[in-house]
């Protein structure tokens, strides 16, 4: 007889077990309680999203339209795309609930999971996590500065030091335009030296080519021009202010002329963030502002700016100060004792649940050794032991692994003196 077969994830997923997903929860958490203090609100949009919707708003010649994209037909023939990234979602959501009838800006956030087909490695994943942000209906450059200083704001929160803005502006259309030719003009003489990948973006998107990771092609483009020395006067004054208000706020910065980020619908204003600790090429996150994006849609000109976090990395550098891998306080675990009835252990238990406590009964533990060698296994301090003669006397023994210590306690005060320890 054929063995079963015992099933895996599929290649480039991966489970979260109890301790990661606290850590994720908790990242979470704080995004939720920062963005909120700026105004932000949560929207959560399909994961299955119509593939042209990707092709239009992102680009038919980025990386991600033309290799990662998962897209299948449906029983009708239509193509569907799990969502690759989390902008061009939000922003076929604003146009498809005319939420341009709202006061301007919408300001929203979002995360989940998100699915793109590339070779998994440390930290990345075929499907992976996000956290995302957008502002859409404002174009000014205050709104930049404020969502960069929440995120610092956000990252602080979470235990990052010594972080800094890596800051471009790829300018309006026309300045592209501009620039692309200058930077084809610059590299054709050089086809020979670029890859594969960079002779085809050269004809398509020669912008793209700055984002190459080739040793070989960095040292090419450092003698390339420069795409702030062909921005048009609305372009440049915007990024001015940008810089001024960043330095009001003491936010450090640097800028960046090689930052172009992966995603055609960009302009103006492009950044990442950094922290010292991860070395200067560790960008824990990166956006920018995308003007044309909603009318290349099929919308007005409602201009946008937002940022993406991949969570799963995030997570994965996260400060020790800040790393929570456990859900929550650990919690008080509830034994009875010999031949003690189990339902005092569920009454108990529930008793301090009650009090917003966490609490697990241990139903089978077998005897009083392996019950204390479970509890300490879940990593639980506290100890409520209930047997016989407890329950005849009214009592409860509660044990501290901690301290070594154990006491007995009256029943009816139970709860409020765990409580009182455990808040000590």
């Amino acid at each position: 007889m054929a063995a079963k077969r015992r099933f895996q994830t599929v290649k480039g997923m991966r489970d979260l077990l109890p301790g990661e997903a606290g850590a994720f929860a908790q990242v979470e958490a704080t995004a939720r309680r920062v963005f909120t203090l700026y105004g932000y609100r949560e929207v959560r949009t399909p994961v299955v999203e119509d593939t042209d919707l990707f092709v239009r708003g992102v680009g038919e010649g980025s990386e991600i339209v033309g290799k990662q994209m998962y897209t299948f037909d449906d029983k009708k023939g239509r193509s569907l795309t799990l969502r690759p990234e989390g902008t061009a979602p939000v922003a076929r959501a604003y146009l498809q609930h005319d939420m341009a009838s709202l006061p301007q800006p919408v300001k929203v956030f979002y995360m989940g999971p998100y699915f793109r087909y590339e070779r998994p490695q440390a930290g990345r994943f075929r499907q992976f996590s996000q956290i995302g942000a957008e502002v859409i209906g404002d174009p000014g450059p205050y709104s930049d500065v404020e969502l960069l200083v929440m995120l610092l704001r956000f990252l602080e929160a979470l235990g990052f030091e010594d972080l800094e803005v890596g800051l471009n502006s790829v300018g309006d259309p026309e300045c592209r335009q501009r620039y692309s030719r200058r930077l084809r003009e610059f590299l054709e003489p050089h086809r020979d030296e670029l890859g594969a990948d960079s002779r085809r973006r050269l004809g398509t998107n020669p912008l793209r080519i700055l984002d190459t990771k080739a040793p070989g092609e960095r040292r090419l483009l450092e003698d390339a021009p420069h795409l702030r020395e062909v921005l048009g006067d609305p372009a440049r004054e915007h990024f001015e202010v940008v810089c001024e208000q960043l330095e009001r706020f003491g936010v450090a910065y640097r800028i960046d002329d090689r930052l172009v980020r992966g995603l055609d619908y960009y302009t103006r204003t492009v950044f990442e963030i950094t922290s010292g600790a991860l070395g200067a090429q560790d960008a824990i996150l990166g956006g920018g502002r995308y003007d044309g994006l909603i009318g290349e849609l099929g919308g007005p000109a409602v201009p946008g700016i937002g940022f993406a976090i991949g969570e799963d990395r995030l997570v994965d550098v996260l400060p020790d100060s800040s790393r929570v891998r456990a859900e929550g306080t650990a919690p008080v675990c509830v034994i009875a004792v010999g031949s003690a009835p189990r339902a005092v252990a569920l009454d108990l238990a529930e008793d301090l649940r009650a009090a917003d406590l966490a609490a697990i009964s241990e139903f089978a533990a077998g005897s009083l050794k392996a019950g204390l060698r479970k509890a300490g296994r879940r990593g639980c301090r506290w100890v409520a032991l209930i047997g016989e003669d407890e329950i005849a006397a009214g009592t409860v023994v509660l044990r501290d692994f901690e301290n070594s210590t154990q006491e007995t306690i009256q029943r009816d005060e139970f709860v409020a003196a765990v409580k009182a320890r455990i808040s000590a």
